[in-house]
């Protein structure tokens, strides 16, 4: 099967034709760092790096391109309640937004433009608008600039919506001509930040930024363009709009992941239900967070909760408890060149996840009848097709991300000193003091270590969740 997904702008599943043949380029519009990054702002980050993980096993050069939103109206609100410059704010939020995304295994992007970076960009993309008769700027001596919505046809059709369908913009507007044009720039106001453009001092409008970025790093034409669903209006179809505008043919396929909702409402600061990922990791380990946000179908809705996050991580440790008998078994395991056949057809059909791990689940259980049955060629093969899956998806146990670091030091002191109750256990059965062995073993278990009798000896795991 070829690699479809299913379009925004189509509303329906497309076959890839990337632009340039072997290339794939990317952008994602990624965080307004207001404040730190809470779990439904990372399974953006995670589905995304998905993709790109895919895109890349398939052979394509991948270009993928970020964003940081590092000012705007709520960054200001936030450093003027602070009594600090805006700066501080947006720079203590994006270092929390890159701590995220590492932690949780996404990959880095080729590029991470900051918008204040980009200024010149977008002076140069609103002269084209005012040049076309796209844009105005205000009498008012405001310096404030604006799109005019009426002059471009074809507004409305990435949200579904007809022009006289169309809610008034949320800025107010000091002159505006019509009630849903929308702010490229806005004017200067006391204490607040400002750039000079031929329009006068101010700052940019959110959608002028990512249209400025996006080409600059992608070209005026490029392949995908990403991100929430809640961004595709106003935000998405603004950027659509303004690109297009000015002689862009800007994103040729527009892909939104789903929302992360707490008891059916979505997540916010303001209704006090935002789940930081720095508490998450608490709670679980980060690559069983990440299976967790992995595991559903990018576009669908996930409704949280600790009991869903906690199966998720027993889910995960199915798979690398096969894996780690796998290793002790056959002393190290090289992933396979290719996946199954049906974990590709999965990821080709608008990135299938869940149908992808149905598959990795599959294999667990070949392979742990391949241990059982004692065929270290079958456990290869395996586990080999194992790590390349799971490399694919980012939740590779034996990758040195999850299986170094210093969670492997503690590991290996714990397995010291559980190694040394092990011993005691077994000298205890071998003398047929029964008691004080499932003593030893009932001690362990309340300490959250979990013994296994196999064959082979006696082996452990911690119990998580």
């Amino acid at each position: 099967m070829s690699l479809r997904f299913y379009d925004t702008s189509a509303r329906q599943v497309r076959e890839f034709a990337p632009l340039r043949e072997g290339c794939a380029s990317l952008y994602l519009c990624g965080a307004t760092v207001q404040a730190p990054p809470h779990i439904g702002h990372i399974r953006s980050g995670v589905n995304f790096d998905i993709l790109r993980r895919w895109l890349t096993h398939l052979g394509y050069d991948v270009t993928f391109c970020r964003n940081v939103t590092d000012i705007d109206d709520k960054i200001i609100d936030v450093a003027a309640a602070e009594g600090v410059p805006w700066w501080v704010v947006s720079e203590r939020n994006q270092r929390a937004f890159t701590w995220a995304y590492e932690t949780l295994g996404c990959l880095a992007p080729t590029v991470e433009p900051r918008a204040t970076g980009h200024v010149p960009e977008m002076i140069e993309l609103m002269q084209r608008l005012l040049d076309q008769g796209h844009a105005y700027t205000t009498t008012d001596g405001s310096g404030d600039v604006y799109f005019d919505v009426t002059s471009f046809s074809p507004y409305g059709e990435l949200s579904n919506q007809r022009i006289d369908q169309v809610a008034e913009s949320a800025d107010p507007g000091r002159d505006k001509r019509d009630p849903r044009d929308f702010a490229l720039w806005k004017g200067a106001k006391p204490g607040e930040p400002s750039w000079d453009t031929p329009w006068g001092r101010g700052r940019p409008g959110w959608h002028l930024e990512c249209s400025a970025m996006a080409t600059k790093y992608l070209g005026p034409s490029f392949d995908i363009h990403g991100g929430g669903l809640d961004l595709v209006f106003p935000h998405h179809e603004n950027e659509l709009a303004q690109s297009r505008a000015a002689g862009d043919g800007f994103a040729q396929y527009w892909l939104h992941n789903g929302l992360l909702k707490v008891g059916g409402e979505k997540m916010s600061k303001s209704l006090g239900n935002s789940l930081l990922i720095s508490k998450l990791v608490e709670k679980v380990r980060p690559v069983e967070l990440r299976y967790y946000l992995a595991q559903a179908h990018y576009r669908s809705t996930i409704d949280y909760s600790d009991e869903a996050l906690y199966e998720a991580a027993t889910a995960y440790q199915r798979i690398e408890h096969f894996l780690t008998r796998a290793v002790e078994m056959i002393g190290g395991v090289d992933p396979a060149t290719e996946v199954p056949a049906d974990f590709a057809a999965a990821l080709n059909d608008d990135l299938g996840a869940s149908q992808a791990l149905a598959v990795v689940h599959g294999h667990v259980r070949e392979g742990n009848s391949a241990l059982t049955a004692g065929s270290k060629e079958q456990v290869a093969e395996y586990a080999g097709e194992l790590r390349t899956m799971l490399g694919v998806l980012g939740v590779d146990p034996l990758d040195p991300q999850w299986a170094g670091g210093d969670e492997q030091g503690l590991h290996e002191v714990v397995d010291a000193l559980v190694t040394i109750a092990l011993e005691q256990r077994q000298a205890a059965r071998k003398r047929k003091d029964y008691t004080a062995a499932d003593t030893i073993r009932d001690q362990l278990a309340e300490a959250g270590v979990v013994v296994e009798d196999t064959p082979q000896g006696s082996r452990w795991n911690l119990r998580r969740g």
